[in-house]
Formats: structure tokens, sequence, C-alpha cells
């Protein structure tokens, strides 16, 4: 099930409007707080609305968290929320439900097409909350 959150913004950190992508790449990113942590099951993308932008967040199955962006680059539709989570090797992938190809969760990389990648976006859980940082890290 890929389910779509709304995100707001988090106000008591006192930095960037979540809409204001050019200041948010700045080195203190806004952090938007996207869901509980119990929403988010082992290998089960979910999508969330991260200011304007659509996200795709994964928790693989050793527990880490990733975010990448939801958009496939290949297609051009949002769809690798509903794509598959596995490994090639040691590497956690994201593989998209349109052509297949599969997106390294750690920096975007699709592990076919060399010069290809969705951004990455830094993730945290913090009191059971997961957030992400406004602006892509990749």
């Amino acid at each position: 099930m890929t389910a779509v959150l709304n995100a707001t913004p988090d106000t008591t950190s006192g930095t960037a409007s979540p809409t204001d992508l050019a200041s948010s790449r700045a080195a203190d990113p806004t952090w938007v707080a996207v869901c509980a942590a119990t929403d988010l099951l082992p290998e089960r993308p979910v999508a969330a609305l991260v200011g304007a932008q659509q996200v795709a967040i994964v928790r693989t199955h050793d527990g880490q968290l990733h975010a990448v962006g939801n958009r496939d680059p290949f297609s051009g539709a949002y769809v690798l929320s509903r794509g598959i989570v596995g490994s090639v090797g040691e590497v956690p992938v994201l593989i998209s439900p349109m052509f297949k190809q599969a997106f390294d969760l750690r920096t975007g990389q699709c592990l076919e097409t060399s010069g290809v990648a969705v951004p990455t976006y830094a993730v945290r859980c913090d009191g059971g909350v997961v957030s992400i940082a406004l602006g892509d890290r990749s």
C-alpha cells in the first residue's frame, strides 16, 4: 500500500519556509515531519509531499531509513513509491515499477544506466517521528 502523506515543516527550528527551496539547500536544512515511524513497514515505500517535492520513503528490513525523489527519470511518472525494495549484493535498491531500473537508495544512482540518478534526501527518526530535510543531498 502506498500512503500519500502531506508533510508540514518543523516550525520550531526557525529555518526557511518549506516553499523556499533555494534557501533550504543551505547548511542548516529545514526538517519536515512526514509520518510516524510506525507508519513505515519494512520494504513498503510510501510517498510524501515535502514542500513542493514528492519523496518516496523506505524502511529496509534492517531498519535503515531512506528517502529519494518519487519521479522515475525514465518514464517521468511519480511512481517510485510503488516500486519494489530489495538489494543487489550489499546495495539497498528501489526498483521502478515502470521499466524496472534499480536505484541505489543511498546515492540515488541508477545501477543499469550510468549518469542517471534520482535525488536523495536526508532522513531522520527522532522520538518516533520520521522527518525529511528539504533540498536534495545528491
